[in-house]
């Protein structure tokens, strides 16, 4: 079956309309299906829709994406309320351990990052990991610091995603691989991400996945959710009224 590639993280400006209609450009050449770019809380309706419009002409799907960085479990919860009917994806960005073991455990949240390098700043072990396979929570890892970091920064990186990679897939927490670039030349053709990516101990299909299927199935299954017939999973509202 033919998959959907998808990036769910392209980090362009998005006051940059020009730049950013040239990388989603590319990244429809180069064979992705859908993208995302990450709003803000902040982010107005209308500069939603002028990236639905670059998006269109490009012919490539786009989801709306928001990040949210929140310091304390109680920023997090009330973030969440705010923002889960509003965006197709939510990604918690985990800059310490109290928001990153509530936003593993609540369903409202799809992506998990870490952007801290060091080891030591990172908190997706064991416990995050249990917590995150109940709640269908991915591990979400980003390909741009491969790509620019050199020696032994990056010799670290690579053993700590290893190591996270290998957690997440012990709990069967899905993993999804984005590029996190802004800039054409930075841009790869999925298959080669998948190919780059195997260096975190992943296998072909396993890899594929993580650049197709796990990403769209995050799009698919919230778009469900936010329709205006769903009830529960499985459950849609088809009709109602008097003669029903």
């Amino acid at each position: 079956m033919k998959r959907t590639f998808a990036d769910l993280h392209l980090r362009v400006n998005t006051k940059d309309t020009a730049t950013a209609q040239r990388v989603i450009s590319k990244a429809s050449l180069l064979g992705y299906k859908l993208v995302a770019v990450p709003f803000t809380p902040q982010t107005r309706d209308e500069e939603i829709a002028d990236f639905k419009k670059i998006c269109a002409d490009a012919k490539i799907d786009f989801a709306t994406r928001v990040d949210v960085a929140p310091k304390t479990r109680g920023q997090l919860m009330h973030l969440l309320r705010k923002l889960r009917r509003k965006f197709e994806v939510v990604c918690v960005v985990c800059e310490n351990k109290e928001v990153a073991r509530q936003a593993a455990k609540d369903r409202r949240v799809d992506l998990l990052s870490f952007p801290l390098l060091d080891s030591r700043d990172r908190f997706f072990d064991w416990a995050e990991a249990e917590l995150a396979c109940s709640s269908l929570t991915a591990l979400e890892v980003e390909v741009k610091p491969l790509l620019v970091l050199e020696g032994s920064v990056r010799v670290r990186l690579l053993a700590t995603l290893r190591r996270e990679v290998s957690i997440a897939r012990e709990y069967r927490v899905p993993v999804v691989v984005s590029s996190g670039v802004g800039t054409e030349l930075l841009l790869r053709k999925p298959r080669e991400v998948a190919a780059l990516i195997s260096l975190l101990g992943l296998d072909e299909t396993s890899a594929l996945d993580a650049v197709s299927d796990n990403p769209s199935g995050i799009v698919v299954r919230n778009r469900e959710k936010l329709s205006r017939g769903f009830v529960a999973p499985g459950i849609r509202l088809v009709k109602e009224g008097k003669d029903c």
